[in-house]
């Protein structure tokens, strides 16, 4: 045999030696018995080697048809059962899923929802990898992101996975002794605060309501971090003002080793949302969003 065989044509050799008809083997293909028996002719002389005896009665093997047979059905059953194992990734959920997310996002969401997935889904491996800058998640390979609803890129699927996130201005008891209780958000500027600043070098500018408008404080003080962790951690050790999701501190604000302040200045930021570039998804990620939706 030179080149590639024509596996079409080794298929319908093997419907006709099984069947041992053409007739019988030309129904189970829908073709016309001359369309068979010509691929048959075709594929004897493309070899240079007979492989059936036809008689008006019989149809039969030589020892070459055997042998090609033999040969070809191991090949085929080999086939059947690569393709029994796409199946099994298709039907039940496994491989990688590569998460890219803020460290906040993972400890308090992503983990809490997907730990399950140890005993459901162990075929699963999942990859949350932290980051405070933005990422394309289609150039560095991830298969999904979460972002703020308001920071989700145009033209990707997003699904909201947390209510709206409430936003807390904390400091420790001794800060307040040592500054004073600032009663409106003008009184900021005789505090220290903590800085978030983004990849790209600039300051996040607390977004406050007043009289129902929306204003900014620019933070002025000694720290910044890139990770809201940090400046919760950075206003526990009492290095100043900061304005962060209430779920961080919730526990030291419950204690009072931290105190709230300017509460009905206070803003909301859009819930988290994770999100993808289509809907065409794996099975592994789709249990994974399932998991993980409101």
């Amino acid at each position: 045999m030179t080149g590639r065989e024509n596996y079409n044509d080794l298929h319908v050799f093997m419907l006709v030696a099984r069947e041992g008809s053409f007739t019988r083997a030309a129904a189970r293909l829908g073709l016309a018995q001359s369309g068979v028996s010509r691929t048959i002719r075709d594929l004897e002389a493309r070899l240079g080697v007979q492989l059936l005896v036809r008689t008006t009665r019989s149809l039969s093997l030589t020892q070459a048809g055997e042998q090609l047979y033999r040969t070809a059905q191991g090949c085929f059953q080999s086939l059947d059962a690569g393709l029994a194992t796409l199946a099994h990734y298709r039907d039940i959920p496994s491989g990688t899923v590569r998460i890219n997310a803020s460290q906040h996002a993972i400890d308090k969401v992503l983990l809490p929802k997907l730990a399950i997935f140890r005993q459901r889904y162990p075929d699963i491996r999942l990859e949350l990898i932290s980051e405070s800058r933005f990422v394309n998640i289609i150039d560095e390979r991830f298969d999904a992101g979460v972002r703020l609803g308001d920071e989700v890129d145009e033209g990707m699927v997003a699904v909201r996975i947390t209510p709206d996130l409430e936003m807390v201005m904390v400091a420790t008891p001794d800060h307040f002794l040592q500054y004073g209780f600032p009663q409106t958000p003008a009184d900021l500027m005789g505090h220290p605060c903590i800085a978030y600043q983004f990849a790209d070098g600039s300051l996040y500018q607390w977004e406050l309501l007043q009289e129902g408008k929306s204003i900014k404080h620019r933070p002025q003080g000694q720290w910044v971090f890139s990770d809201s962790y940090m400046e919760a951690a950075a206003a526990k050790m009492g290095l100043g003002l900061a304005y962060v999701p209430e779920e961080l501190v919730s526990d030291e604000l419950e204690r009072s080793t931290l105190i709230q302040v300017l509460k009905p200045y206070s803003h909301r930021l859009a819930g988290l949302y994770l999100y993808y570039p289509h809907r065409n998804v794996s099975p592994a990620l789709r249990v994974v969003i399932d998991a993980l939706k409101l």
